[in-house]
């Protein structure tokens, strides 16, 4: 998909990924870029080419509404970054308002998302979604049952959309990083970057644009993580067993 004169949401736009995809769209001449969050506190970018809104998108119909406004407002959209997320570290003994914190936020938040645009976007023929999981969702974490839980199943769900209505002209994209340098590592930088090192957001996000640009569906860019998926389904018991050796080296 051609990313000029189109309108683009990004949610968890105040800061990190979010943020800076809203800085490298705006180097492709979009029509209007909407930052999304539930908080711009400490955010300090104003261009007149991207506007703010806040917005809980695990609230279903604060979603719709936000939609509403974007579309009578600059047009319908076009691409939607789904980008909004947590980090709960924790065991099966994570409370119940974690648990339903990380499922409303890594998956409902992209369901409401998609109910929403889906109908204007197929009478059109044309619509994109950038959904934002993890390098957890294709491997997991290994100090967060809810984060790796949740985006596992962040992306079965855009493997659906993509099948169901890919050839639709709907583009789906899965982000699937490592350790990026935002607010969610910050204090575990030496901890998280122990394997394959911290990348900047401003990286990660130029692989964005160019998963876009070329409709590809898996966003990793870790190149080490699509290796060490291709060893979890080629032997899933050896690559458990790595996993195990991990978690106990990390905490020795």
């Amino acid at each position: 998909m051609e990313i000029t004169n189109k309108v683009i949401v990004v949610t968890g736009g105040a800061g990190g990924i979010g943020l800076a995809l809203g800085k490298s769209f705006l180097k492709e001449n979009p029509k209007k870029i909407v930052l999304v969050d539930i908080n711009f506190k400490e955010f300090h970018f104003k261009n007149q080419n991207v506007i703010c809104k806040k917005c809980d998108v695990t609230n279903e119909l604060s979603v719709q509404n936000l939609i509403d406004e974007i579309n009578l407002d600059f047009g319908l959209i076009d691409i939607f970054c789904s980008n909004a997320g947590i980090l709960s570290l924790g065991s099966e003994q994570t409370s119940n308002e974690d648990w339903s914190k990380n499922w409303n936020l890594h998956v409902m938040s992209h369901v409401f998302a998609a109910k929403k645009l889906l109908p204007d976007m197929l009478k059109r023929g044309s619509g994109y979604f950038v959904n934002t999981a993890s390098a957890a969702g294709l491997l997991s974490h290994i100090d967060s049952i809810t984060y790796s839980t949740t985006k596992h199943a962040a992306i079965g769900l855009a493997e659906w959309l993509a099948i169901t209505y890919g050839k639709q002209g709907i583009g789906v994209s899965i982000l699937c990083p490592q350790a990026v340098e935002t607010a969610m590592t910050r204090g575990r930088e030496k901890e998280v970057s122990a394997l394959d090192g911290m990348m900047k957001p401003e990286d990660v996000a130029i692989d964005v644009i160019k998963a876009i640009k070329n409709e590809v569906f898996l966003i990793s860019p870790h190149d080490e993580v699509i290796g060490y998926f291709q060893n979890k389904a080629n032997n899933y018991s050896r690559w458990i067993g790595g996993m195990q050796k991990l978690k106990n080296r990390l905490k020795s």
